[in-house]
């Protein structure tokens, strides 16, 4: 199958019509990104994250939109919807790949720490002492190139949590409950919202070889853990203060990040009544926080 991307740039208030719009002209998936160089990072709770200057991009099967002769009847079904004048369409067509398989382009055999590396299914490393954690990915945020994963992951090395139970907490592609497990955890239980984060970590973790317990939050229960590891954003954990410092066993450990620097403090000032943080931990504009729980 061929396909045609059909982009336009748009106001932020008019990103939420012109996608609709798109979509009821028959694109088989609409993205929102960036028009400009205009960071945003996080969102306030409740708020959609929309830049100033967005392209809203349109997928469309080819061989239902030609490209020359359609743009033009598909820029006035636009103006039709949105009853509004729309600037002029990019339209590109595109080859079909495999696109679910389109991140091993760029994903290495990794290393973090001393002993523990990430890599594709099928590589090993050039260390035969090395832990191993194989990983596909797929739809699921996680192969340790982001700076949060990475410090976690240079966490787990340098204190592998032998013999005990930990919880993943927003397991994204299940590396990091893969990675814990490898390096000794009794028990580990990986938590998400997104069934598809759910699905991958579950098939990671058969790849691996490992035995870990996947739940959606609403299913998990009571349980605690002697490491609670949250790989998440600032708001989120925040909101999950309680719930999470809950789950930490009296003198367990709390990793925290997907934070910014100058959320961090804001972050710990949420969970210290029950915990003792050491100093931040920073790699680029991203913090991790460590911390024991003393009650």
């Amino acid at each position: 199958m061929s396909w045609l991307q059909i982009s336009i740039e748009a106001a932020g208030d008019q990103v939420d019509e012109i996608s609709e719009a798109f979509t009821t002209l028959g694109a088989l998936s609409v993205t929102v990104l960036d028009a400009g160089d205009e960071p945003l990072l996080e969102p306030a709770p409740g708020e959609t994250p929309v830049w100033s200057n967005t392209r809203v991009i349109a997928l469309f099967d080819a061989t239902q939109v030609d490209a020359t002769q359609d743009a033009a009847e598909l820029k006035l079904q636009l103006q039709a919807v949105l009853d509004a004048p729309v600037p002029d369409l990019l339209v590109e067509p595109l080859a079909d790949r495999d696109w679910s398989n389109t991140w091993r382009e760029t994903f290495d055999a990794m290393q973090f720490g001393k002993r523990l590396w990430v890599c594709p299914v099928g590589e090993s490393p050039p260390d035969p002492a090395a832990v191993v954690v194989h990983m596909d990915p797929g739809m699921a945020f996680g192969t340790g190139t982001h700076a949060t994963t990475a410090l976690c992951l240079e966490w787990l090395d340098a204190h592998p949590p032998v013999n005990q139970s930990v919880i993943d907490y927003g397991c994204g592609s299940g590396i990091l409950a893969v990675a814990a497990r490898k390096l000794g955890a009794a028990n580990v239980t990986a938590v998400d919202i997104d069934p598809q984060a759910l699905q991958a970590t579950r098939e990671n973790a058969r790849r691996n070889g490992c035995e870990i317990e996947v739940f959606h939050p609403e299913a998990l229960g009571q349980g605690s853990a002697d490491l609670v590891i949250a790989n998440i954003l600032a708001n989120p954990l925040i909101e999950l203060a309680i719930d999470l410092s809950q789950r930490v066993h009296t003198d367990g450990q709390l990793v925290l990040t997907g934070i910014l620097a100058d959320q961090a403090e804001a972050v710990m000032a949420a969970y210290r009544d029950g915990f003792e943080f050491a100093p931040p931990v920073c790699r680029e504009e991203w913090v991790l926080l460590e911390g024991l729980k003393t009650l």
